[in-house]
């Protein structure tokens, strides 16, 4: 899932898989640069921003439209886990016309495992040139975000109710774990509804 889009791939990691879409290659016309989610505009003007998100040298930041994702999940699939140095990685799903780069694709570095290239294609990593923080994975409609880089504003009990909203709907990759996670959550061995069903210790239910 670190990367969304990705076929199998030789070498001793599994390639992370979010969806099954071929690479789109769009680097020659650079049309990308004028689309979500990097098209520059004017939020305030244009959408209501709800949350702000910053990597760490807060030299790259973006804004959503919407104050809840199309889905969250925990994966813990061993590509996420080497990408991240974590034990899973928390992704939510947002539409690419949701999210919006400040500066654009300025200051971005792009890599795609499944083609190992640091050219932009689609699907494709996103992270901070600079401080190299993780910023999101993007496939061809949809951007996997990281909700630890949102700037929650408020209480600390007005910024629990906000992340409330990022909150998983299912573990994936389970079987690859390297904790158990007694949340309650559903847990699929691999993709979610393709796959087993296992429980927190992950055997079969």
């Amino acid at each position: 899932m670190a990367e969304m889009g990705c076929s199998g791939t030789e070498g001793p990691l599994p390639p992370p898989a979010f969806t099954n879409n071929p690479p789109e290659n769009t680097l020659e016309s650079e049309h990308w640069k004028h689309r979500p989610p990097y098209e520059r505009q004017s939020h305030e003007k244009v959408w209501p921003v709800q949350f702000r998100a910053y990597c760490l040298c807060r030299k790259i930041s973006y804004v959503l439209k919407q104050d809840r994702p199309l889905d969250a999940k925990f994966c813990h699939c061993r590509g996420c886990q080497v990408l991240h140095g974590a034990p899973f990685q928390w992704a939510a799903i947002f539409h690419k016309e949701d999210v919006s780069f400040d500066h654009g694709a300025s200051g971005l570095n792009f890599y795609s495992s499944s083609m190992n290239s640091q050219e932009y294609s689609t699907p494709t990593k996103v992270s901070c040139a600079y401080c190299h923080t993780l910023i999101m994975d993007e496939g061809r409609n949809t951007c996997l975000l990281f909700p630890q880089l949102i700037d929650f504003e408020g209480t600390l009990d007005e910024q629990r109710k906000q992340r409330d909203q990022f909150q998983p709907s299912c573990h994936i990759f389970y079987e690859q774990r390297i904790m158990d996670i007694p949340d309650g959550i559903k847990k699929w061995s691999g993709m979610n509804e393709k796959t087993q069903i296992l429980n927190d210790a992950g055997h079969p239910i």
